[in-house]
């Protein structure tokens, strides 16, 4: 944050530090409290209950999620600052919310209601829609208070923003007459050199790079089926596959049941600028979507950085979707449907056979990225608070 914007900190009822102390005892280690596909599993009956227990207090105690231990503090503190403000003659012009997680715009609420200030909901994600919302045992009454609260959100806010135009009609959907507006994630552009990224053609192999999570629910079958048969063919001697962060156990077991484990290099997290580094030496970058039913809207955060580095990148997801229209518009690669192995296999072949000639194949084009920075998409963020602020100004001085 830059040192001239002002921040006060809170304190927050944090079931997520009373969770890890648990873990800890269990001599489990660091995490956080389970979501579903994205818990580790458990490794005896009473490690397994523990975990089962969690994702139920989890699930059905703290509503919308486990940061609502937060939403007291915070809407307190912040209708003490509203005051001041007020008394000193220089009151907000907005209230501003982003979430995930989700309490933060109850929050955000809060203060609308004392203040009547405008505001603007920035949802990152769904909310009663995210893709593994069904995986938690939420009881009906749970259920009925986070889809309340959600429509609360939507109904109150000023404005609504999201972060791709499937989402927006999602919302706006189950408000109409909402006001809602696309912010998109965007990149930071100075974490990127202005000349692109370096040519990976005089490099020893042709390397097909994930960064991040890889899920049991992102495991791409199709392309490790592709990846196999051009091995079996010898099409391709030189490929190599990396991949930087969590892989889920399913998915190294579908690559060990392929042969491909001699030819992918698992490794952990890094920090951010060598994790950029690792994408721009790349030959081809993937990106998997996992299915679920809002899953046309999932544009990833990690997808505009992979454009940004100039790689071209090869998708696993709804063809249809809005990820697939992004790497479409900016030329950057293309979004093939979960089952196409053979579609897969071309595309790997196509860049592997340019790479093979000196000639490795371009990702997204410079001139289409530059709306995509995240100061051209703050810049869209505060054409809408001047807008909602500008109305409120207005039915100020009509009454």
């Amino acid at each position: 944050m830059p040192p001239s914007v002002e921040g006060r900190r809170t304190a927050s009822l944090d079931p997520l530090a009373l969770y890890q102390r648990l873990r800890r005892a269990l001599g489990r280690g660091e995490g956080g409290l389970p979501a579903g596909s994205l818990g580790d599993g458990a490794s005896s009956f009473f490690e397994d209950f523990f975990e089962k227990a969690a994702r139920w207090v989890r699930a059905n105690l703290f509503v919308p999620d486990a940061r609502v231990g937060w939403w007291p503090f915070a809407a307190s503190a912040g209708r003490a600052w509203l005051r001041e403000a007020e008394a000193a003659g220089r009151p907000f012009d907005a209230v501003l919310s982003t979430g995930a997680p989700h309490s933060a715009h109850l929050a955000g609420r809060s203060l609308h209601r004392a203040s009547g200030t405008p505001w603007v909901a920035d949802l990152h994600d769904p909310w009663t829609d995210i893709s593994y919302y069904d995986e938690f045992p939420h009881t009906a009454p749970a259920r009925c208070l986070d889809a309340h609260f959600e429509r609360s959100v939507l109904e109150e806010a000023t404005a609504v923003t999201t972060v791709s135009p499937s989402w927006k009609g999602l919302f706006e959907r189950k408000v109409p007459g909402m006001r809602g507006a696309v912010v998109e994630n965007g990149f930071a552009a100075d974490d990127f050199p202005p000349l692109g990224a370096p040519d990976p053609s005089g490099q020893e192999h042709f390397i097909i790079a994930h960064v991040g999570k890889l899920y049991a629910s992102r495991n791409p079958e199709a392309l490790w089926d592709a990846l196999a048969r051009l091995r079996r063919e010898r099409a391709t001697p030189k490929l190599r596959v990396e991949l930087t962060g969590t892989v889920d156990a399913g998915v190294r077991r579908a690559l060990a049941a392929r042969g491909l484990e001699k030819i992918v290099d698992v490794r952990p997290f890094v920090e951010h600028a060598e994790a950029l580094r690792r994408m721009a030496r790349s030959a081809l970058l993937f990106l998997a979507i996992e299915p679920f039913a809002q899953e046309a809207g999932m544009i990833t955060s990690k997808l505009y950085e992979y454009l940004a580095s100039g790689r071209p990148v090869l998708g696993w997801g709804p063809p249809e979707g809005d990820a697939a229209t992004l790497l479409e518009e900016t030329g950057g690669g293309r979004m093939l449907a979960r089952g196409n192995t053979d579609g897969f296999a071309r595309f790997v072949r196509m860049h592997y056979d340019a790479w093979a000639a000196g000639a490795a194949l371009a990702g997204a084009r410079g001139e289409a990225l530059r709306p995509l920075t995240r100061h051209a998409q703050a810049g869209r963020m505060a054409a809408l608070l001047d807008d909602v602020t500008a109305g409120a100004e207005q039915r100020v001085a009509g009454r």
